[in-house]
């Protein structure tokens, strides 16, 4: 039977209560939730997913307080970024406390966390003594879901409840901070830009290449975000560059309509944001990838975006979505 979308947190909170799965709103993307230190629920999540065990699992609370209650050990620096961006799109990985199950950090002597800056989860959250087990509500390695309905259309049998929280505010996955040796590393880009937390820490951060395997923290994998086209990546498409007819381009900042079609090429093209926003890039990107799946594209043809800020992240997704291994 195919999920129900609810608005009721207290019907989702007696749900996780139960070891059921609830996929809930954030501001970065909808999370297929389940208790946390429920081994059981736990499993039912990478179930649902077909998630390979070695892909380690965010935590969520409603408070830095309550969150931080599942490390041994933080850091300074992971302080400080918990004071200045929580709720937030920022995860931190930090050396988990005993309680926090190894399925959820698939063996792994650490455990991420995260405070959703979202008012739907910050509220179901708060009704329920345990952190939430939350990956990206989509089949592994697909696009991620920022609507409840995507939820529906690729999990909708797996998935008991459906918390709808309207469409997600930022659209990409939280930023992944670990601190080996103390100091502030970048796992992965996300919703919130590296520039921002350099300038609470004071340095610059090194950024750590992703994995094929045994990834550090969840979102490490080389390829992921697939809408399931041929997709190439491009420094910048030109309007004569050549691409296969009944193809499409996804491009920023062009400054026309966010969906045009040519009639004499058969090309459909979509831009992130024709006033080149970078936030509503952001917004947009998983929307439009999951556009290219639904449409079938035979090719898709992707350019980058400015190198700076959230432009960062989305270039990643981008990179990662048109990965062949």
């Amino acid at each position: 039977m195919s999920a129900s979308i609810i608005t009721d947190t207290d019907t989702a909170a007696q749900a996780l209560r139960a070891g059921q799965l609830v996929a809930i709103p954030t501001e970065t993307v909808y999370g297929l939730g389940a208790n946390a230190l429920d081994e059981s629920a736990v499993l039912k999540i990478f179930t649902a997913k077909n998630r390979p065990s070695f892909d380690p699992l965010i935590i969520h609370q409603s408070t830095p307080e309550r969150i931080l209650a599942y490390a041994s050990e933080i850091s300074e620096e992971a302080f400080k970024l918990a004071e200045a961006f929580w709720p937030g799109p920022l995860t931190m990985v930090l050396p988990k406390h005993r309680s926090v199950p190894d399925m959820v950090v698939s063996g792994l002597p650490a455990v991420a966390l995260r405070v959703p800056d979202h008012p739907v989860a910050l509220e179901l959250l708060s009704k329920v003594d345990f952190p939430v087990a939350a990956p990206s509500a989509n089949p592994f390695g697909f696009v991620s879901p920022t609507t409840a309905q995507h939820v529906k259309d690729q999990l909708g049998e797996r998935v008991d409840y459906i918390l709808d929280g309207g469409p997600c505010r930022v659209g990409l996955e939280s930023t992944i901070v670990a601190f080996p040796n103390g100091e502030a590393t970048i796992l992965r880009k996300g919703g919130l830009p590296i520039e921002q937390i350099e300038e609470i820490l004071g340095h610059r951060l090194a950024v750590k290449t992703h994995s094929s395997s045994q990834p550090e923290a969840p979102g490490m994998l080389s390829k992921h975000y697939s809408p399931g086209n041929h997709l190439e990546i491009f420094e910048r498409l030109e309007e004569d560059q050549p691409i296969p007819a009944g193809s499409a381009r996804i491009v920023f900042g062009r400054g026309g309509k966010a969906i045009s079609y040519d009639d004499k090429r058969l090309i459909t093209t979509y831009d992130l944001s024709p006033n080149g926003e970078l936030a509503q890039a952001a917004q947009q990107l998983f929307t439009f990838l999951r556009l290219m799946a639904t449409h079938n594209y035979p090719f898709v043809a992707a350019e980058l975006l400015p190198e700076t800020g959230l432009g960062r992240a989305i270039n990643d997704r981008l990179r990662r979505a048109a990965a062949t291994e």
